[in-house]
Order: structure tokens, then C-alpha cells, then sequence
């Protein structure tokens, strides 16, 4: 029965991906008949509320959402589908109006465009927001797969759901169990402190309310709040947690105004829809739980949203009236990654908000309600979230002479990256390795929080399996080689920093174009004898060829000369150039390298590069016969053949199974020796397993005669048949 349980529900959730909602809710609440665990029955069906949701018939898919959340209360990850069919909703309908008419309507909503390439919504600052709370990056933790989180909301997220949890980006949920064990990327908090320094003291004063509240001082935590909001009035979160705050001191007035503001800034917040369908209670929290207080207004938001399914299609959800939050408040200017909550208790991150222009002064104090402004400056804030921003010089005249006054102080103001350009604010010495002291080329951050160019900490733990700064133990980090580049650090540097980053480039170019050439500089491994169609394995574990095994790698020829080592040049005049095939790591840094020969070479010139040999060389190839030297030369190959054979037959049962389990069986003879520029491969074959030293068997790979190389082999195996008869 379970088998065939799992096998409906595969099959729904194939129809739910080719878009057959009708069908995946229908399975979906045949399973739910026989079904009596409350856990399943909650994921089955908010699965089937989502069917019935991206399937047009919403007022049916709240319903079930209602029903799913009296089993248990709803988490945001629950409702990440339902958040995406509000977007797209939204976002399908500004597609159908012109560019002017959708700009007009983010502008009654406050949330207008940056223009600037790469910051969308937000006071400036949409770059370096979390995905998970939509807020600004605060204690920012950089995931092995290279995306960026709120260290809180990575944590909050674990704890949550109760399993391992997986990338709001990419869905990578590899080794995202211990998230704990991540420290904060040292780099990006540095320049986020540099360009938000308004944005980091928000964080810092939220934090001591957190503390404050934690100890019931509640007017204390209050002023915390008070005070972050007036630097920070764009603040969803903030918005949120103070709400709470004015609930648990029994100012239901001020709490859900604070409640209509965070739900007008973030109305893409999934925590939103978590609370809207939980069951309604009177009870304050003992901590303080992100937007809670919009439950009291709940009642009135949930029937103007299911009283028809049409009015999600409508312009009417885009002109919110003063004093009700609406789940689609703003035309989303693009399409969101699912969102997770904020909690206070946790320290949740700093919120970024979809507004571009600074606050009036007059704004910003009824935000903070520092100094005692009361309920009308309150309400002025309300309506000011949602004036229409003036373009025209004679619009503004409109404002009067004090709207005139308080923009001229808004612009004397102190600004930082929110206000102008954050290019502005980044210097290239920001986004520099500590390594090479270039600027970052494909950066990737250690789990202990530090930032390289990827090359530069390869090379690094070549020698040592530590962090180069702070020398932490990363021999996991090495074993899994997951070496994933940070995609908030690429973005910032090609964004703010094209010129460097082409210059970077042309170099790295430049570096790849020589390693790559296959004639001159070509990298050097002195060890052993090698020939062509022979297998090779190599146990890397020096460093300098660690770095050489990579850079072969890196640059896609996988390939490198193999010669015995030389007291006079350092190695051999003559070598064999191997390729590689498959390379294992080990969490010590070494390696294990199969590799098979390919061309024979001759060197012209020795010389060496970061530590490993080098060497200009040309490649060697058999000159072929015809006529009578031709069949000469077939006769000679039959026999010698022959003679490999009766040798290769007499060893004990012992040595051929190590000969086989090391190079593999010998060659079949070829039908025209002369049709490789190498020779037949059996006869490198036979070298290989032929009991001589390397120096005797050098020569062979300098001949350039077939003739002369059988004719050598043959003198070898007449020697070891007359040995074995002594």
C-alpha cells in the first residue's frame, strides 16, 4: 500500500510540474481520504492548496490553507508556493501595461526603481539583501555553494524545519546541515559596515532591544527601537518586531499601525501569509515573533482577499487603501525567491525596503516617536508611504513651501550608499585578495569566513590544509574540493568595478594562454618512465605538483611530459607526454592521477615555473618504410610478436595478474605496424613490463625506427629466454 501511496504521489507532483494543477489536486485529496497522521495530512494539504491555487481557483486553495494551519500552524516554507502565485499574479499583470503605466503605479506605491543596473528595488541596498528575509545582509554567511544568507536566518531556518536545509538560490542542500560551523564572511561585512554604516547601527541598537525585551524591559526596548526605525525607517522588520513591542505594552492603537507599515514595506513577506492563516488568538507572546500583531486586523484582510478569485487580476491590488495591509500590496518590480521570516528573539536581519528616496524629517520622526509625536505624525507616515513621488518641477511646487523645506533638509542630510551610487563607495583595495594583493578573481569563501581567489587559496593548501589567516583546520573543506564561487563578490565586482575586474581578466588570460601551450613551457613531472597507450598512475603529493596536476587541469589540455630525473639537467633529453584521465583527492591534499601516455617528445630546453620543471620540446613520430623494407619489417613484427608472447606465457601465475592489474592485458598484434606515428602499442606495452631499468629503457623512446626498436626488444627477450634456461 505504501508503495502505491508513493507512486500517486510522484504523480501528482509530475502533474503539478507540467502544470496539470486540476490533476495534482485531485490526487492529492484522493491520499488525503485514508489519511490520519496530522503531519502528512498538513503537507498533503497544503500541496493540494497549492494545486488549487497556481490552478486559478484561489478562493477554494485559501480555504484548504485555512484548514491545513487549525492542524497546525503554518510555517513560512509552507507557503512559499502560495507567495509565488501572488507574484507572478502581480507580475503577469504589469506585463500587460505599458512601461509608463507601470512605472506610474510602483510610484503611488513608493516602489519605484533605482536604475541602476544590478540594484533593483530598495533604498540602494537591493544587492545586499537576504533572500530569506528580504532584509539587509546582516552577519552575512557564505554557503558552500557560494550564495549569501543572514547568519540568523540560516540558523532560524534549521530550527524551523527540522532537517536539513537547502539554498533559497540554488536548492544545493549539500553539507548545509551544520550551518553553525560557517562564520561570517569577513570581506563582506567589512564593506557592507563601510557602505551602510546607518544600515549596521540599525542592526546593532535592534540587537539590544532583542536583549532588553528578552528581559521584560519593555519601555527600554522600545526606545531601541524607536531609535533604529529613525535611521532605519524603511525598515520591515523593524516595523514588525516594534509592533509586538507596543502590543505587550497594551498599545493596540500604535501596534497595529506599526503592523499596516510593515505589511505596506515588505507585502512580499511570506511571514505575512504565516500569520494571516494562523488561528487567531488574544494571548501576547512571551517573545517577540515578527508581525504577529497584524492578527488583529486579520478578520478584514482575509475577506477582502477570498471574497473573489477574479480581484487577484485586478488593478485594484495595487492601490491599497491608508489603513489596510493587503498580501498584494506593490507590483513586485521582479520576481521573488521564496522568503522566510525574521524573529526578534533571534536577532532577525535588518529588513532593506522597495523605497529609493530618503525619508522626510518629518517622516522619520513620527517613525521614531522619540520625542513624543502622537498619533497624527503617525498617521502622516502612513499616508507618506504611499505618496506619489513628484518628477516635475511644478508638482513639487504642489507641496507647498514646508514639503519644500523638509526636501532641502532631506538632501543636506548625511547620505551613505542609499542615496547614491554604491560604486561610489567601493574602492578596489575592498574586494582585494590578501593573497596575491590583486583584486578577487573568481572568489570563493572558506567556512571560516575568509575570502580568496580561488587559485590563490588552491595553491595555499597545496602546502598546508589551514586557513592561510586564521589557519583553521579545512581538510573537509579540501576533501569535497566544492570549491564554489561567491555570487554576491562576483556581482559587486563586475558591477562596480568593470575595468579592474576586464584588466584581472586579460591577465588570467593571458597566464591560461601560456600554460596551455603543449610545445613551449610545457610542465615537467620527473619520476619514472612513461609510453604511449600505457597506463600511468601517479600518487601526487608534493606540492609544487599539486599545483601542476590542477593548472593541467584548469586549462583543459590535461596534459604533462613525464621524464626520469637527470644529475646533469635536472631530467631526461627525451619523455612521454601523459594525459589525464580521472584525478581523486583526499581530505590531506594528495591525489591519485590516471593517466595514459600519448606522444613521445624530445627536450630542447630545460627550465622551471613556480617550483616544477619545465621544458620546451618537439615530438618524436616513427619514419616509415616501403617496398622491401616494408615487408622486412612485417616479418620482423610477426616474430617478435611471437616471441613476446612464449615470454609473456612463462611467467608465474603471480606476476601476470600484478602485470595485468597494473597496465592491463597485452595489445593485439597490429595488422600494419606502421599505421601508428608511435609504433605498434604492444611493443610499448612490452617495455613497460619488461624487467630493465629506466635507463635501459630510455633509448627505445628516442628511436624513431621501428626496425631498430623491435630488433632492440628482440636481443632483450633472446637474453631473458637464454637466462631462464641457465
Amino acid at each position: 500500500m505504501g508503495t502505491e501511496s508513493e507512486s500517486m504521489l510522484q504523480l501528482a507532483a509530475e502533474a503539478f510540474q507540467s502544470k496539470n494543477f486540476d490533476l495534482a489536486a485531485d490526487i492529492y485529496e484522493c491520499q488525503l481520504a485514508g489519511l490520519g497522521d496530522p503531519s502528512s495530512r498538513l503537507e498533503l494539504m497544503v500541496k493540494r492548496a497549492d494545486a488549487l491555487a497556481f490552478g486559478g481557483k484561489f478562493t477554494e486553495a485559501f480555504g484548504v490553507y485555512r484548514q491545513a494551519s487549525e492542524i497546525e500552524r503554518l510555517r513560512p516554507v509552507h507557503l512559499d508556493n502560495l507567495l509565488e502565485y501572488l507574484a507572478n499574479s502581480i507580475k503577469r499583470q504589469d506585463g500587460g501595461d505599458s512601461q509608463n503605466g507601470t512605472r506610474r503605479r510602483r510610484e503611488e506605491t513608493g516602489a519605484i526603481q533605482s536604475g541602476r543596473p544590478g540594484v533593483g528595488s530598495g533604498c540602494g541596498y537591493d544587492a545586499f539583501s537576504c533572500r530569506m528575509c528580504l532584509g539587509f545582509l546582516s552577519e552575512p554567511v557564505t554557503l558552500p555553494c557560494g550564495h549569501c544568507f543572514c547568519k540568523k536566518c540560516l540558523e532560524r531556518e534549521k530550527k524551523e524545519r527540522e532537517r536539513p536545509i537547502s539554498c533559497k538560490e540554488c536548492t544545493n542542500s549539500s553539507k548545509l546541515a551544520d550551518v553553525q560551523s560557517y562564520r561570517v564572511n569577513v570581506v563582506l561585512s567589512n564593506l557592507l559596515a563601510k557602505c551602510f554604516p546607518t544600515q549596521s547601527q540599525a542592526v546593532l541598537l535592534r540587537r539590544e532591544g532583542n536583549g532588553l525585551y528578552a528581559e521584560k524591559k519593555m519601555e527600554a526596548a522600545l526606545e531601541k527601537y524607536n531609535q533604529a526605525i529613525l535611521i532605519a525607517p524603511m525598515d520591515h522588520i523593524l516595523f514588525s518586531n516594534r509592533s509586538q513591542i507596543h502590543s505587550s505594552l497594551k498599545h493596540y492603537q500604535k501596534a497595529l499601525r506599526d503592523a499596516e507599515t510593515a505589511c505596506r514595506v515588505m507585502p512580499r513577506w511570506s511571514k505575512l501569509l504565516s500569520d494571516l492563516l494562523a488561528p487567531v488568538t488574544d494571548q501576547v507572546p512571551d517573545r517577540v515573533l515578527d508581525y504577529s500583531n497584524v492578527l488583529s486586523s486579520r478578520a478584514h484582510i482575509k475577506s477582502s482577499i477570498t471574497h473573489t478569485d477574479t480581484h487577484i487580476h485586478t488593478d485594484s491590488v495595487t492601490h491599497t487603501p491608508a489603513r489596510t495591509p493587503s498580501l498584494c500590496a506593490t507590483a513586485p518590480p521582479k520576481a521573488s525567491q521564496p522568503l522566510g521570516p525574521g524573529q526578534l528573539s533571534s536577532e532577525s536581519n535588518l529588513a532593506s525596503s522597495p523605497h529609493d528616496c530618503p525619508q522626510r524629517p518629518s517622516e522619520r520622526s513620527e517613525g521614531s516617536e522619540v520625542k513624543g509625536q502622537g498619533e497624527a505624525d503617525g498617521r502622516r507616515l502612513d499616508r507618506g508611504l504611499l505618496l506619489k513621488r513628484k518628477r516635475r518641477s511644478g508638482e513639487e511646487e504642489e507641496g507647498g513651501e514646508e514639503g519644500s523645506k523638509d526636501r532641502k533638509k532631506s538632501k543636506s542630510e548625511p547620505t551613505e550608499a542609499i542615496g547614491c551610487e554604491v560604486g561610489d563607495f567601493i574602492d578596489p583595495t575592498d574586494l582585494e585578495c590578501s593573497l596575491c594583493m590583486r583584486l578577487f578573481y573568481e572568489p570563493v569563501t572558506t567556512p571560516c569566513g575568509h575570502t580568496f581567489c580561488l587559485q590563490c587559496l588552491e595553491r595555499c593548501l597545496d602546502h598546508n590544509p589551514k586557513c592561510p589567516l586564521c589557519k583553521e583546520e579545512l581538510s573537509e573543506y579540501l576533501a569535497q574540493r566544492q570549491y564554489c564561487k561567491t555570487a554576491l563578490m562576483e556581482n559587486l565586482i563586475s558591477q562596480y568595478l568593470p575595468s579592474e575586474l576586464m584588466e584581472r581578466q586579460k591577465i588570467n588570460q593571458e597566464e591560461m594562454a601560456e600554460l596551455s601551450n603543449l610545445n613551449k613551457n610545457v610542465p615537467i613531472f620527473v619520476c619514472t618512465m612513461a609510453f604511449p597507450t600505457v597506463p600511468c598512475p601517479l600518487h601526487i603529493f608534493e606540492p609544487c605538483y599539486r599545483l601542476m596536476i590542477r593548472r593541467c587541469m584548469e586549462t583543459g589540455t590535461n596534459c604533462f611530459g613525464m621524464c626520469l630525473g637527470d644529475n646533469l639537467n635536472g631530467f631526461a633529453d627525451y619523455g612521454c607526454l601523459l594525459e589525464i584521465r580521472n584525478v581523486e583527492f583526499f581530505s590531506d591534499g594528495r591525489s591519485v592521477a590516471d593517466t595514459i601516455g600519448r606522444r613521445r617528445f624530445k627536450v630542447i630546453q630545460h627550465s622551471q615555473r613556480d617550483g616544477y620543471n619545465t621544458a620546451d620540446i618537439e615530438y618524436l613520430e616513427d619514419v616509415k618504410v616501403e617496398g622491401v623494407a616494408e615487408r622486412e619489417l612485417q616479418s620482423l613484427h610477426d616474430t617478435v610478436y611471437d616471441q613476446a608472447l612464449v615470454w609473456v606465457n612463462s611467467l608465474k601465475a603471480e606476476q601476470k595478474e600484478r602485470i595485468l592489474g597494473h597496465f592491463g592485458p597485452m595489445p593485439e598484434k597490429d595488422s600494419e605496424p606502421q599505421a601508428s606515428p608511435n609504433g605498434p602499442s604492444w611493443c610499448w606495452w612490452l617495455l613497460a613490463v619488461l624487467p630493465l631499468e629506466g635507463r635501459a629503457q630510455l633509448p627505445f623512446l628516442a628511436l624513431t625506427s621501428l626496425k631498430d626498436r623491435l630488433s632492440g626488444i628482440r636481443r632483450v627477450l633472446l637474453f631473458m629466454a637464454h637466462s631462464r634456461h641457465r
